[in-house]
């Protein structure tokens, strides 16, 4: 039985992974910030899971976790950071000084507070996969989005660093980058979401990444290839195009 530990568990990608790793039978510990909604997914699945209701950007309150969760039934062999937020923020208007640190400390530092209870132990150990969830937003900086974008990028470069800090205790970690998939975060966008994936398609797409253990992908791949492009593409002409593109929602 595989055990597994995800962050932002009670909606969207984290919500579709968890029932996903639940038909295998794995024993899952779910974090998020919203009870209610936490108790609605697992009251749904089985083996019931352990669920901890935490801010990620709470590294104590996710320590307390997982040394919960590991006493319990022991190291997990899987641990997802999927917890992110997405909003639109401007660097002129004073009200978005305070998004912007918040989108910097969940989608950055909450990562970092997920992974940081289980690194010794899963180098003692000698296995063990984590799991970071970033995004193609992390290639370009979008205009309108340049918390978002930032923060993305951040969690980009921590999963290279840690992944390579890790390779020699046999640690690995998977960086997954998404593009548009049909979630509660994307259901505000007002623009086309070009390759959109239902979500239950991104939870098993994103599963086999990680079984295969991939440093990094991006998903769907018709987008991987598109973000490849945009990030070849001159600065010229990319300011050109993308100063008219439609901006997410502040």
């Amino acid at each position: 039985m595989k055990k597994i530990f995800i962050t932002g568990a009670s909606s969207g990608v984290g919500e579709s992974l968890t029932r996903h790793y639940a038909k295998s039978g794995a024993q899952l510990a779910l974090v998020a910030r919203r009870a209610d909604w936490l108790e609605r997914v697992a009251a749904s699945i089985t083996p019931r899971p352990e669920i901890y209701v935490c801010d990620v950007r709470d590294l104590a309150g996710l320590k307390a976790a997982a040394a919960d969760f590991m006493a319990k039934h022991g190291m997990p062999d899987i641990v997802v950071a999927n917890a992110g937020v997405s909003r639109g923020t401007l660097t002129e208007m004073a009200d978005d000084m305070a998004t912007f640190q918040e989108i910097f400390d969940i989608n950055v530092m909450g990562m970092v507070n997920t992974f940081h209870p289980f690194v010794e132990a899963m180098k003692s150990q000698g296995h063990g996969t984590l799991v970071g969830i970033a995004s193609v937003a992390g290639f370009r900086g979008i205009p309108g989005g340049g918390a978002y974008s930032a923060s993305k990028a951040a969690a980009i470069r921590y999963c290279e660093s840690l992944r390579v800090e890790l390779r020699p205790a046999n640690v690995s970690v998977v960086t997954i980058c998404p593009g548009y998939i049909r979630t509660p975060m994307t259901a505000v966008n007002k623009f086309k979401m070009p390759f959109l994936i239902d979500v239950d398609e991104a939870a098993i797409r994103f599963a086999r990444a990680i079984e295969a253990k991939t440093s990094f992908t991006v998903i769907p791949w018709t987008m991987g290839i598109a973000a490849r492009v945009l990030r070849a593409t001159p600065n010229w002409l990319y300011d050109r195009v993308f100063q008219h593109m439609p901006r997410k929602p502040r």
